[in-house]
């Protein structure tokens, strides 16, 4: 299961800036091609490894297409790396400071809410930072990751209610919760003002390792 929260339906790149999706789209593309090469899979064995189609990789590692979330998910998790790592800037840099507003956008909510992938790192372990905000009445729902993932949010503004294995803990402004993420859990406002919070997703790359093992 990839470590990336997912919506109901899969969410294409969402264009945060002119010109913005193409370099997303080029980065995927170097990423994916490089990630392939350097473990000597052919298309084939990717597409196998995947679940995407051969024609699908093919337009994905030319730049010929916007891919969608899930699709970018079943990709991570065949290389055994996050999201996050095939969407980063192609070059490599000692120090990074990337502008929030242009992070890749991957969950729209339908009164206005949003989710951004601020970023990642795949070392030692997997950690997504995402910013979210949730305007009244909205939530969204999330299958449980794999074993041994870990959420930790921080509310900025407003208060949401965080529901881990049907049971739900109000968390208001200025608090913490940390929580499993293996398990069913979900977010929600149910409250007059919307909420902005920040998560850090973390899930070691041994339980990442001993899940791909056993599943191959």
């Amino acid at each position: 299961m990839c470590i990336t929260i997912l919506t109901e339906k899969d969410s294409v790149l969402t264009d945060t800036g002119s010109g913005h999706v193409e370099a997303l789209t080029a980065a995927v593309a170097q990423h994916v091609r490089a990630l392939r090469n350097a473990r000597s899979w052919s298309l084939d064995e990717l597409a196998g490894r995947s679940g995407v189609s051969k024609g699908m990789l093919v337009q994905i590692e030319g730049a010929r297409t916007n891919p969608s979330i899930g699709t970018l998910c079943r990709i991570a998790d065949a290389f055994g790396v996050t999201v996050a790592r095939l969407l980063e800037p192609a070059e490599e840099r000692t120090v990074r400071i990337s502008d929030g507003q242009r992070a890749p956008l991957l969950w729209q909510g339908g009164s206005g809410g949003l989710a951004r992938l601020l970023g990642g790192l795949n070392d030692p372990d997997f950690v997504e930072l995402w910013e979210w905000r949730l305007n009244p009445g909205e939530a969204h729902t999330s299958a449980e990751h794999a074993p041994g993932t870990r959420e930790l949010l921080h509310v900025l503004t407003g208060t949401v209610t965080v529901t881990v294995d049907a049971t739900d803990h109000v968390v208001p402004t200025g608090h913490t919760i940390e929580f499993r993420a293996d398990r069913a859990h979900g977010y929600r406002n149910d409250g007059d003002a919307p909420v902005r919070l920040v998560m850090v997703v973390v899930m070691t790359t041994g339980e990442f390792d001993r899940r791909s093992s056993a599943s191959s």
